[in-house]
């Protein structure tokens, strides 16, 4: 009976192991489920607002999930994507005043993609299909995999753009001060091309990785 329950308890973790490992490889949110591409394009050209709308969709992912695992079993099933959208405003509006009370500079460069965390697919996506499912352990480990990913993601981006449109990572001159800044990294169109570039680098590394195994 103990080697059964340890064998239980060791393929639990295993399961919420692999919850977390899955949002940073497997099924990045942004490399792999290509989700949110609104603030991966507009808000990238930075590494610094990469980084902050990283964090703050993580914070709100993470929150909505835990919330919506919890009550998963009390909310009406007919009233269940509103509910979601409700929690989700909830934590949105209390990360938009964090950020504001941090820096209103940063707050002021985020915009409105900051309120528009709201209807980000990839939270409303794992709130549907994931927290709603299962246990609060596994909704956990889902939301922190896929929020540390959709930022690793984001901090890609933003660091290629910024490097190449400024010659800086965070503000610190990391290239000459006679680099030529490619001006069209900072603006829209360096979002899509650079994107492009990290979309054609994962795919090479899932096909390498297919063809060796």
């Amino acid at each position: 009976m103990s080697v059964a329950v340890k064998e239980n308890k060791k393929a639990k973790e295993q399961k919420s192991t692999d919850e977390f490992i899955k949002g940073l490889w497997k099924e990045n949110p942004v490399f792999v489920q290509v989700l949110g591409m609104c603030p991966v394009l507009a808000v990238t050209n930075t590494s610094m607002n990469a980084l902050a709308m990283g964090l703050a969709t993580s914070f709100v992912l993470l929150m909505s999930n835990i919330l919506i695992s919890l009550l998963r079993n009390f909310i009406p099933k007919q009233v269940r994507i509103s509910s979601y959208i409700l929690i989700i405003a909830t934590f949105v509006t209390v990360i938009d005043y964090v950020i504001q009370a941090i820096s209103v500079e940063l707050h002021k460069s985020l915009g409105a993609f900051i309120s528009l965390i709201v209807v980000n697919c990839l939270i409303l996506s794992r709130a549907e299909a994931f927290a709603s499912k299962n246990t609060l352990k596994h909704s956990i480990m889902d939301a922190l995999g896929m929020g540390v990913g959709f930022t690793f993601a984001l901090l890609c981006l933003g660091v290629v753009r910024e490097v190449f449109g400024s010659g800086t990572v965070f503000d610190l001159q990391i290239l000459p001060e006679n680099f030529q800044s490619w001006i069209i990294m900072i603006l829209p169109a360096g979002g899509f091309f650079t994107l492009a570039f990290w979309l054609l680098f994962f795919n090479y590394l899932k096909e390498r990785k297919a063809k060796k195994s």
